[in-house]
């Protein structure tokens, strides 16, 4: 497998990813969001449930995934390492969250329907989600979100996030990151067909009819999807699709978007140059920088809303408890 000593995520960010990054950077609200977010709300508390209720990978747990995972971390050239864990999930998922102590979490059904070199894809993308910077922006997506979903609507001042756009942005900047974390599995593997098989996989697959499933149809079926742009109507139809339609935001492009954003790129000289060497050198990894300087009323208005929040939730939880 190739290595990218040295490699910055910007040697293959999507343009799309940086465009959406972008826009939501300058949504009302986004700058105070993300200085103080994972401190108070997320990701102690989830890498806590996770130690408490998985499987962290290692030389002794899940060898095999483990040596993997440290050859795309390599190849990557990521340091420190990430923690890895292994979810006992029946759904085919994995995910990269994380930021002062970065992890991935990779479903036991993922493991069951893919084979090794589609793990191995699998892993390198999650990798590039961390290479990126893109961990802090995924969690407080996820809390919004979550929180929407729970109470109905927004309430103690998060309500304007909506009303500003600020969920729409996140989710729009979700989709785009994972193109540029596609980029990142292709590099690791250096072969489009293990990468595009596990998206098909992903979409559709099953471990008991595995052998009835063509790449080649399914790269058909991706050049079809495009084709429906030509009505115009149709181009509303998948606008709605992404955005709430069915009373979801879905967090990722279509796998049959993701082969064509991907197919192209690995014909490209962008590509080809950074397999030559010719790529952009790390400096200072990440694709979040907010100002640190967060005045104390400023901090002190976000937790206390947020713990208003929370207690809201809870309330609720009871009342549908009893």
């Amino acid at each position: 497998m190739p290595t990218y000593p040295g490699i910055s995520s910007e040697a293959f960010r999507h343009p799309l990813d940086r465009q959406a990054e972008q826009a939501l950077r300058s949504v009302p609200g986004f700058d105070i969001v993300a200085r103080k977010f994972v401190e108070f709300v997320y990701e102690r508390p989830q890498l806590v449930y996770l130690i408490g209720n998985s499987i962290q990978v290692g030389p002794r747990q899940y060898a095999s995934i483990y040596r993997m995972f440290r050859d795309c971390v390599r190849d990557l050239d990521m340091a420190p390492e990430p923690t890895l864990f292994v979810s006992q999930n029946p759904q085919a998922n994995s995910y990269a969250l994380g930021q002062e102590q970065p992890y991935i979490v990779i479903n036991s059904g993922l493991l069951d329907l893919l084979s090794e070199a589609e793990i191995r894809s699998v892993l390198a993308h999650e990798l590039g989600h961390i290479k990126c910077g893109h961990t802090i922006l995924i969690q407080m997506a996820m809390w919004i979100m979550s929180a929407a979903s729970m109470l109905g609507e927004l309430t103690f001042g998060l309500g304007n996030l909506v009303s500003s756009g600020l969920i729409f942005a996140f989710y729009e900047w979700r989709r785009k990151a994972e193109l540029s974390s596609d980029r990142a599995a292709f590099l690791v593997m250096d072969d489009l067909q293990p990468v595009m098989q596990a998206m098909m996989k992903l979409a559709g697959g099953s471990i008991k009819y595995a052998h009835e499933c063509s790449l080649d149809e399914f790269i058909r079926q991706s050049e079809k999807y495009r084709e429906l742009d030509r009505d115009s109507l149709n181009q509303v139809y998948k606008f709605l699709a992404y955005n709430g339609s069915q009373g979801i935001l879905l967090s990722h492009p279509f796998p049959v978007e993701r082969l064509h954003y991907l197919q192209e790129w690995a014909d490209s000289d962008e590509y080809r140059q950074i397999r030559q060497g010719n790529y952009r050198r790390a400096t200072a990894q990440g694709a979040v920088n907010v100002n640190s300087e967060t005045s104390p009323s400023e901090v002190e208005t976000l937790q206390r809303q947020m713990e208003e929040l929370q207690q809201e939730i809870d309330r609720i939880k009871s009342q549908s408890q009893d």
